[in-house]
């Protein structure tokens, strides 16, 4: 067959407006956090992070619009098309919903299946450069029977029989046209409506670990996948301002009495400067100076949360999540003792972690330095953060 060069662009179509009853209790399952994560999310990055796919739009169930604006805050998606009352119809539905945009190729997927990975992807994609569907499937290793009111009536042979997977996909007008000769058929996947209008569909490998999300052990199994494949970083801050004219510090989010002011472009807090640069550095993303350049105009006198708040959402852009932080102010005074636990408190506030998973201290340098002659503060801080 002659290879069909279209050009991009590529859409993903994620398919979650179905209701997952079998996966328990909880709520729709495609909306459950699945390590620290909604299951649809996960599912979209693997997407929005592919060099092969220029937008994903969302399929998702018409009473689903709030639960799903949580769930996708952040990424820069297609507005979401309303599903219908089969898995069949909503991938119709959502076709339909991309006309304007006609892309080349379309990628269907289901949302249930988050652990599918960047070589599958690729694969589907690389085959729709000559066919004009393709599919990832696994060989079927297990022997097969077939049963009634549990007996067994006969073993079927597997020669030749593979499970079929998602992202499944195709050219987006071919398959388009083919769910509208199939909307009076009841089929199992996107395959086979290809097929039932005479599409050639490719086999590409798939992945066992791209399985669906069916049931409450479905999701033990991911949640076990996902921290086997987690890694740890720590990143450390260290910051420093010169007291000043004023009355009061902020430090740790906390605005403390004191005789002098911090001096800084900001508000000057000394702590959650060092925190931000501790949280950046776990994920490589520079420091706070690069993101806030003090030569900007728009972050004299801001508050600092703005800051760490913005180092928080980066760690969550990745997939990953802050385990805990640390946080050691360095000072003769003002005293740091009575304000702790509501520095805490602020801390776990903005990066919405449990007071827990947030420490802080104090300490002084015996009179030595220009911290023990009372011409500033510093600050040190460390943070551990996972990633997927």
């Amino acid at each position: 067959m002659e290879p069909m060069n279209h050009p991009r662009p590529c859409i993903a179509l994620v398919v979650a407006a179905g209701r997952g009853t079998r996966a328990g209790e909880g709520g729709p399952k495609q909306y459950r956090a699945l390590a620290g994560e909604p299951v649809l999310k996960r599912a979209i990055r693997a997407f929005k992070s592919h060099p092969a796919v220029d937008q994903v739009c969302v399929v998702i169930g018409g009473d689903d619009r709030e639960v799903y604006e949580t769930a996708t805050a952040g990424l820069d998606l297609l507005p979401p098309a309303i599903g219908g009352d089969t898995r069949q119809a909503s991938v119709r539905l959502g076709l339909e919903a991309l006309k304007d945009r006609a892309p080349a190729n379309v990628l269907i997927h289901d949302a249930a299946r988050p652990l599918v990975d960047a070589p599958t992807i690729s694969a589907v994609t690389t085959a729709l450069e000559t066919f004009v569907g393709a599919i990832p499937v696994l060989p079927v290793p297990d022997t097969l029977k077939r049963t009634s009111d549990l007996t067994i009536l006969n073993t079927v042979d597997r020669e030749g029989l593979a499970a079929a997977q998602t992202p499944q996909g195709f050219r987006y007008l071919e398959i388009l046209a083919a769910h509208h000769h199939a909307i009076d058929a009841t089929l199992t996947d996107d395959a086979a409506v290809a097929q039932h209008a005479g599409l050639v569909v490719a086999a590409v490998p798939g992945s066992r670990q791209n399985f669906k999300l069916t049931t409450v052990e479905d999701f033990a199994m991911a949640e076990a996948l996902l921290a086997a494949r987690r890694q740890t970083r720590t990143g450390q801050g260290f910051d420093v301002h010169r007291f000043g004219p004023g009355d009061h510090v902020w430090l740790c989010g906390i605005n403390v009495p004191h005789s002098h002011g911090l001096i800084g472009h900001s508000d000057a807090d000394v702590g959650l400067h060092a925190l931000t640069d501790a949280i950046l550095g776990a994920i490589a993303k520079g420091d706070i100076g690069q993101h806030f350049p003090p030569s900007d105009e728009r972050w004299r006198g801001a508050p600092s949360h703005v800051f760490l708040s913005h180092a928080a959402d980066l760690v969550r852009d990745f997939g990953g999540r802050i385990e805990s932080v640390d946080v050691t102010l360095i000072c003769e005074r003002p005293k740091v003792s009575p304000h702790r636990e509501a520095m805490v408190a602020r801390i776990a506030e903005i990066l919405e972690l449990d007071p827990s998973q947030v420490s802080v201290k104090a300490t002084t340098t015996e009179g030595l330095g220009f911290t023990g002659r009372a011409e500033g503060i510093a600050a040190q801080a460390i943070a551990t953060v996972s990633l997927p």
